[in-house]
């Protein structure tokens, strides 16, 4: 039988005990730690609160995540122990054929939090899963496995999402979400927002600006408390990026947008993001992240239909180039030395979609790639935060896929608030030249209130823009049925988010066939 434990590397040991030092002597904290585990703990509350989540899936694996919090938002309400959870899987909803099982220890220096790679599973369905904790049961999740690396399945159903701001609005459409049970859920970022609670909004943030390790855990914690976001995580399996706020806005590598911020604090913060995120996340502990460094970037397979490169457009960029925001590119834009990626990122980008036999590849990442003119008139202007920042780099990366390296290269985005579809070609000067690759950028899910079904000068920013096929401020999530010889996109988009009950609309459809880059109305 296969039992898989959390693995972890504690903090420096000192540093630890100097800070728990505070409120327990040092004797009392090591028996308490490295002790033997308690297996029947007593809780003042349902420890279950966060719920319960899956991610990363292969053919024959799969992350379970939970995290014992009896008290949430006040820094978890566990003791200072470790705790033994048990775990099971089974084949059924009703959860009596049980296929796997086993114990792993909940750690308070990872926050009590479970990260179990359950194995020795059967490719391409659905499973059923549940912790238990003392005489405590957690809700009961679904998860799936993928299909065999070398097999081509008929189909996938995934869903996109990004931007989920909780004082904005209401998660609305993780419910729709759930009715469509997509067999995965992708996440592109700004999970949580680290920024102070603000005034008149639809409900609150429960501190100021997140800059302890505890303002991170407790900030993760509010988000996982919604209901529709709990129901999502344990309806289908996760995969999922960062985006800025997960730690600070903006962030360009080491570089704050506060021009006063030096490096070594900017990166100690860092540090206490990247593990607050670890904690909350149903991530592998290849991704377990060391002091302010976290390695997110991957290749997920979904047989020879799809491989998703799961990207990291934050921890490795440079500078925002020409001061930031939307302005006329200046020479920096064209630098070499300017990446979103980085130069290890990118070679292994590259490399790995070398030696792909995969029908498409998926770009799963944080920021949109089309270049679009936000100016209307004679001026021009691109976003310095988005790839048209970094043109050297990305006119690489598109003159790539033009020479055909890799089949039917799909980008999706999020990001920005929006909903876009855009087409992209290697040639920076003809709007109107070959495409090589399509683009889909997905709204957010709550960010900026309830949006706009047609933003201002929709009509002059399209004569403008000929790549760009259609755009949409509402908010919402992206649904895709991929098969080996059509992908299909769907603009799905609530009403408001300013109260409960939104109906849901598909605004936009598009379809791209197979060997053939670019958009076609559905």
């Amino acid at each position: 039988m296969n039992l898989p434990l959390h693995m972890v590397r504690p903090h420096d040991r000192r540093a630890f005990l100097y800070t728990i030092g505070l409120i327990a002597s040092a004797a009392a904290t090591k028996g308490a730690l490295f002790g033997s585990a308690r297996r029947v703990p007593y809780f003042d509350a349902y420890p279950f609160q966060l719920g319960v989540a899956s991610g990363d899936p292969d053919h024959e694996s799969v992350v379970l995540w939970t995290r014992l919090a009896p008290d949430p938002l006040q820094g978890g309400g566990m003791p200072l122990e470790p705790v033994e959870v048990r775990w099971r899987i089974c084949a059924d909803e009703g959860m009596q054929r049980e296929v796997r099982k086993g114990t792993v220890i909940a750690r308070p220096e990872w926050a009590h939090s479970v990260h179990v790679e359950a194995s020795g599973l059967q490719p391409d369905r659905w499973y059923w899963y549940q912790f238990k904790v003392g005489n405590e049961v957690s809700p009961v999740g679904r998860t799936r496995t993928t299909p065999l690396p070398n097999s081509t399945p008929d189909q996938l159903r995934f869903a996109f999402v990004s931007c989920q701001h909780y004082e904005s609005g209401l998660y609305t459409a993780y419910e729709h979400m759930l009715r469509e049970a997509p067999d995965l859920v992708v996440h592109l970022g700004d999970y949580i927002y680290e920024g102070k609670t603000g005034d008149s909004q639809i409900r609150k943030h429960s501190s100021l600006e997140c800059i302890s390790l505890d303002d991170y855990r407790n900030r993760h914690a509010l988000y996982k408390t919604d209901p529709a976001l709990q129901a999502m995580h344990a309806g289908a399996p996760w995969l999922l990026t960062w985006d800025d706020h997960e730690f600070d806005n903006n962030c360009a590598g080491d570089i704050s947008e506060e021009l006063h911020v030096a490096p070594q604090p900017f990166l100690k913060r860092r540090a206490l993001a990247y593990k607050a995120y670890y904690e909350h996340m149903p991530l592998r502990a290849s991704s377990m992240p060391r002091g302010p460094h976290m390695n997110l970037y991957r290749r997920v397979p979904y047989g020879r239909l799809a491989d998703f490169w799961v990207l990291d457009t934050r921890q490795y960029r440079s500078d925002q180039p020409c001061d930031d925001g939307n302005k006329p590119p200046c020479e920096a834009v064209f630098s070499a030395d300017g990446t979103l990626l980085g130069r290890e990122q990118r070679d292994w980008l590259m490399k790995g979609m070398d030696r792909t036999h995969a029908k498409w590849n998926v770009l799963a990442q944080q920021v949109m790639m089309g270049r679009v003119d936000r100016k209307v008139g004679p001026e021009i202007a691109y976003s310095m935060d988005q790839w048209p920042g970094y043109e050297a780099e990305r006119r690489q990366l598109l003159k790539y896929f033009a020479a055909k390296r890799a089949q039917n290269p799909v980008v999706i985005a999020g990001d920005i608030h929006t909903n876009w579809a855009n087409e992209l070609g290697p040639d920076y000067d003809d709007l109107r030249g070959a495409v090589v690759a399509t683009e889909f950028v997905g709204t957010s899910l709550s960010s900026g209130g309830n949006g706009v079904a047609a933003p201002k000068d929709l009509d002059k920013l399209h004569s403008e823009n000929p790549s760009v096929k259609f755009h949409n401020a509402e908010r919402g999530y992206v649904s895709c049925t991929v098969t080996p010889k059509q992908w299909r996109s769907d603009f799905r988009t609530v009403e408001y988010v300013t109260r409960p009950g939104a109906p849901i609309n598909t605004r936009a459809s598009f379809i791209v066939e197979d060997g053939r880059p670019g958009l076609q109305r559905a």
